[in-house]
This record gives structure tokens, sequence and C-alpha cells, in this order.
């Protein structure tokens, strides 16, 4: 009698496990479904927002990464940075994440080339206490300005749009940042 309670056990088992990983797929799907979802619902948003006065970032899909889209605030009233790239995307994890790269003297500004690297990032670690958005630094050293939203309370349209109107007013950090990165001074206001 017990090899037949073992082999059902391992068949109830077998079945199990096998309902468990379709399961598993669909909600992968479902996840996938999802997110894909949110970046329609956010590549509206960019569009209709991006345009709006104070914003002025017109944003496209990033050909390298289809959940990223991809603007740059150029302006003359940035006295400091010659411009800001916006990287605004959808993650897997349920986030939006946003990360605004200052560009300043034609390229990137990387803590590794900066004049005065630890003050740099001291500078980050203070402005990430202080400011609405928090700074960090990539992979290769570039510094950017990035906030994250979860998506568990839904889509978070207006919140996106205070963080899209607070690209502008960076230029001042990067301002006070100029004296670790090369040395020169912030024009006065």
């Amino acid at each position: 009698m017990k090899p037949y309670l073992i082999i059902a056990l391992l068949l109830l088992l077998l079945t199990s496990s096998v309902s468990s990983a379709s399961a598993q797929t669909a909600t992968a799907a479902e996840k996938e479904a999802a997110r894909i979802a949110t970046r329609e619902k956010l590549r509206t948003l960019l569009q209709t927002s991006g345009p709006k006065k104070g914003i002025n970032i017109a944003f496209r899909q990033s050909t390298k990464e289809p959940f990223n889209f991809v603007g740059m605030l150029s302006d003359s009233e940035l006295k400091n940075a010659d411009s800001y790239e916006v990287v605004v995307g959808v993650s897997k994890d349920e986030t939006i994440g946003f990360r605004i790269y200052p560009h300043y003297k034609g390229t990137y500004i990387n803590v590794n080339r900066a004049k005065d690297s630890t003050a740099l990032m001291r500078q980050l670690l203070n402005l990430s206490d202080k400011n609405f958005l928090f700074w960090g630094m990539d992979g290769t050293g570039d510094i950017f300005a990035g906030y994250t939203f979860t998506l568990e309370s839904g889509f978070p349209d207006k919140a996106i749009e205070i963080v899209l109107y607070s690209v502008r007013p960076l230029d001042k950090y990067v301002g006070d940042m100029r004296p670790a990165v090369d040395g020169s001074v912030a024009p006065a206001d």
C-alpha cells in the first residue's frame, strides 16, 4: 500500500508544480501587459506636458530601450548647464524613474573628470538631503538628478508633471557644483 501512496503523492506534487509554473507564466504576461500600458500612459502624458510653458521638453521613445523616453531641455535661460538630458523609464518592477543628466561644456559632468571629485560627491550627497530630487551618479561616473515613482497607487500623472517642472531649477545647483567640476564660478544672478 505504501508504494501507491508515494506514487500518488509524487503525482500530486508534479501536477501542482506544473500548474504553479503556468500561473507564473500568466503572471509574467500580465506584468508585461501592465508595463506596456504604463508606457503608453507615460507617452501620452509626456506628449501633452512636455510642450507646456515652463517645461519645454520634446520627448521621443529611446531607440535603445523601448521602455524609456528621452528629451532635452536646452534654452537661453540656462546659465550654467548647456542642456539637460531627461530620461524617463518604466521598469519591470512597476516604477517610473527619472534620470536628469546635466550637460556642461559639451559633455556630461563626470565625477572621475572633476577637478575635485571628493567635493563634488559631497555636494551630491548634501543636495540629496536638501532637494526634492535626489542626486547620484551612474556606472560610468556621470552625475544626474533623479526621482522614482512606485505605481502601487495608480499612475501619478500630476506628480510626474511636477518633476518635469523641476528640471529647469536644477541649473542653480549645477552652478554651485562648478568650482568642484572645473574650478569656475557660476555667473551672478
